[in-house]
């Protein structure tokens, strides 16, 4: 089910982000309005309102003071003119937020604080902050549900395992992290819609996340038993493989010619249906299924390449009896 949460602009301040997405923000007044929501994934740059300009005003976006801004609002100051500066903050605006460590005027702040309006800082460039919020924006907008499943990393290819409880969906997982593989979700994984068809999973609960219950030994701690290597934040859905217990009245695929789909918050995913029964070693058949997705990413489809290649051996097959069988 397609879920929505309610983000306000103390979330933005709260958000937990590291290297080329941190947003480096602090509050430095009209901290009353820091439950302010922000409803739409969008920024504005406010140059064209600060004049006059009052049409077509996203006043429902964060706006963003550059550089430019900031020495309109100095001229301002210096003329004595604060009416458009009024205007301004009679919109229902989520926050400001003032880039290259730029502090704003007095007068911008005690218009702020009456209306309660947050103001933020940043020391980062105008448009380096604003490409780092639309891509923390985005993410938080994306359309998300919730999985139950096993979600690792296998060869590079995000493999998202699901099936009945008890099918052995954790111990197969536990099998590839034993093989070198990683781990990026158990039991609950949590999955984003990112620019509208890429799928992006990550466990729902941080705390819990690289932790797994395998039925007879109970909770394990992956990171502390396999180390850090053995673990993601999160990873692109690339592929699901749906294991099942072995039905000997249903005909399961046994060349992989015809791609099987599935649709998650309506972007389509190869699908596998691998059956399990015991002899059958599940891990390296995944294994391979992630290799053998690789090769399709690279254009080479064996099942196909294996159809065409028996195709051209019946044609040649033929030729050669009809050749043979002519009388001279």
């Amino acid at each position: 089910m397609d879920e929505k949460r309610r983000f306000t602009v103390l979330d933005l301040l709260d958000l937990e982000l590291r290297e080329h997405n941190a947003l480096d923000l602090r509050c430095l007044g009209g901290r009353k309005g820091l439950v302010r929501e922000i409803t739409v994934p969008d920024i504005n740059r406010p140059g064209l309102t600060l004049s006059g300009f009052y049409e077509a005003f996203g006043a429902e976006r964060i706006q963003i003071f550059g550089q430019g801004e900031c020495a309109y609002l100095e001229k301002l100051a210096a003329e004595g003119r604060s009416d458009t500066l009024e205007r301004f903050f009679q919109f229902p605006i989520p926050c400001c937020v003032f880039a290259n460590s730029l502090q704003p005027d007095r007068i911008f702040m005690r218009l702020a604080e009456a209306a309660d309006c947050p103001v933020l800082q940043t020391e980062l460039s105008s448009s380096e902050f604003s490409s780092r919020l639309l891509r923390v924006l985005s993410d938080v907008f994306a359309p998300q549900t919730t999985i139950h499943g096993v979600l690792v990393e296998v060869f590079g290819i995000g493999i998202l395992l699901t099936g009945d409880s008890g099918v052995g969906k954790s111990e197969t997982a536990l099998e590839l992290i034993e093989r070198g593989h990683r781990l990026v979700a158990d039991d609950v994984v949590e999955i984003r819609c990112v620019n509208g068809n890429v799928l992006m999973g990550q466990g729902a609960n941080k705390v819990i996340g690289h932790h797994m219950e395998i039925r007879g030994l109970g909770i394990i701690n992956v990171t502390h038993l396999f180390g850090v290597g053995a673990i993601r934040d999160k990873k692109q859905i690339q592929l699901v493989c749906d294991l099942e217990l072995w039905d000997p009245e249903k005909v399961y695929d046994r060349i992989g010619t015809d791609e099987n789909l599935t649709e998650i918050l309506d972007v389509k995913v190869p699908k596998l249906d691998i059956p399990v029964k015991p002899g059958r070693n599940i891990p390296v058949i995944v294994e391979t299924a992630a290799m053998n997705e690789r090769l399709k990413k690279m254009g080479y489809h064996s099942a196909r390449e294996f159809n065409q290649n028996i195709l051209r051996w019946l044609e040649s097959e033929s030729a050669r009896a009809v050749y043979f069988g002519q009388d001279d």
